[in-house]
């Protein structure tokens, strides 16, 4: 929490409000001067939902401050490390009720070890999205998810947002360097700053383009043929959509 104003997105409601500064009801407890540094405990409310979000943090140093009435109060300097408790998980939008279960949980794990290890949130994801290229996409290389997203890229047909978040995806996780991300998508290695956060950002626009936005089609289009049933007039076929 380097800046004391800054916003940040309940991640029980997702909706944004500013963290509350130093020397409100929200100060963070000191806990004790351990051999990795200084630990404390601190919370904030949501102004929306009003659910209590916990944070752990270690700091190299720590301040004090004294009120008018004496009473001395630390508070930290130069965090170290910083982690959610409670609520558990990222802070990501729920997964769309027409997404299938063999796809979505690679992501909801992937969201859930987001805060404690980006290395395997950001192999989940992977995984996640070479199953989404190869089951939706119907790459020629689907073992190799370096090239399935090429493939993906160089489709004109593609939306440019799809094809531009994919490309992201290969060009912040650096594939060139650690071809295991190509291959064995699923293996723990380094990621690089912001990885995890981008692969779980794109399986999320996949997710609308591959699974969401098909299956609106496809409710208009029964709604639609309601309509027209009722009408007591020709229905259109639909059964290749949401397919």
């Amino acid at each position: 929490m380097n800046n004391r104003n800054n916003s940040m997105k309940c991640p029980h409601c997702l909706v944004e409000f500013f963290v509350q500064p130093y020397g409100s009801e929200y100060q963070p407890s000191h806990l004790g001067i351990y051999a990795d540094g200084h630990w404390w405990v601190g919370f904030e409310k949501c102004p929306t939902c009003m659910r209590a979000i916990v944070w752990l943090f270690i700091s190299e140093t720590f301040g004090k401050s004294v009120d008018r009435h004496g009473r001395e109060t630390l508070f930290p300097g130069g965090w170290i490390q910083k982690t959610m408790v409670h609520p558990k998980g990222a802070n990501r939008p729920p997964v769309p009720v027409d997404v299938p279960r063999e796809f979505s949980e690679d992501y909801r794990e992937a969201c859930l070890v987001l805060n404690d290890s980006p290395k395997a949130s950001a192999a989940l994801s992977r995984r996640c999205l070479q199953h989404i290229l190869r089951e939706k996409a119907g790459v020629k290389n689907p073992n190799d998810l370096g090239k399935a997203i090429q493939e993906v890229v160089a489709d004109p047909s593609v939306p440019t947002d799809i094809s531009d978040s994919l490309d992201m995806v290969r060009n912040i996780g650096n594939f060139s360097v650690h071809p295991n991300k190509n291959t064995n998508t699923g293996e723990i290695v380094e990621v690089e700053p912001n990885e995890a956060e981008w692969c779980l950002e794109t399986i999320e626009i996949l997710f609308d383009y591959y699974f969401v936005r098909p299956a609106n089609i496809l409710r208009r289009r029964q709604a639609f043929n309601n309509k027209l049933s009722e009408a007591g007039k020709p229905t259109m076929p639909i059964s290749h959509f949401g397919t």
